[in-house]
């Protein structure tokens, strides 16, 4: 690439970017609008941050009342473990945040749900600390379309970057002809 071309700041940069799930839980997920969808499209992100090696984090919304991470989702976190919350919003999830800073992540994707509560809350928090968010669209959901549809358009009026599964996917890769390309590509297939 020609250094003398300057990318847009708000292109995702692997070494500054993590991946958020926010409460994707049994007795949540059922309720939602398009559930299938939004867990497909937040595996195929866990899949394709741990082909490019970028962290992951993810949350539980009061366990004990609301169960653990749907079983699909959970297989493919193994290894890591779930920050266990009470508050909507993931700022009140432990030491997130300032783990989040500490390992120089400045732009955090998130998915999950509901979008007009828990991802809505968390995304403006982010954002007031100094983050920059992408929250991918197709890995949201609420309920009723019209808490989602009001959800990302406030989300997106406060400065988050609201996108794709896909998009994210290779806006990280940045090239075609990689190997991480071509795992990718199957992946979002």
């Amino acid at each position: 690439m020609d250094n003398s071309v300057i990318r847009n700041p708000k292109v995702l940069v692997p070494s500054k970017t993590a991946l958020l799930i926010i409460d994707m839980q049994e007795r949540i997920l059922a309720a939602m609008n398009s559930p299938e969808e939004i867990l497909s499209n937040t595996i195929k992100l866990v899949q394709g941050f741990r082909v490019l090696r970028l962290p992951v984090y993810y949350t539980e919304q009061y366990p004990k009342g609301l169960g653990s991470t749907v079983k699909e989702l959970k297989s493919e976190l193994e290894g890591l473990t779930a920050i266990e919350k009470m508050s909507f919003s993931c700022s009140g999830a432990g030491e997130l945040f300032g783990t989040l800073k500490l390992s120089n992540i400045m732009q955090v994707v998130v998915c999950g749900i509901e979008s007009h509560v828990c991802v809505q809350q968390t995304v403006l928090d982010l954002l007031s600390n100094g983050f920059q968010v992408d929250v991918a669209a197709d890995a949201v959901s609420s309920r009723r379309e019209k808490d989602y549809k009001i959800a990302l358009k406030r989300m997106n009026s406060n400065g988050a970057e609201v996108t794709t599964t896909e998009s994210i996917l290779f806006e990280l890769l940045k090239v075609c002809g990689t190997e991480e390309f071509k795992k990718i590509s199957r992946i979002v297939k």
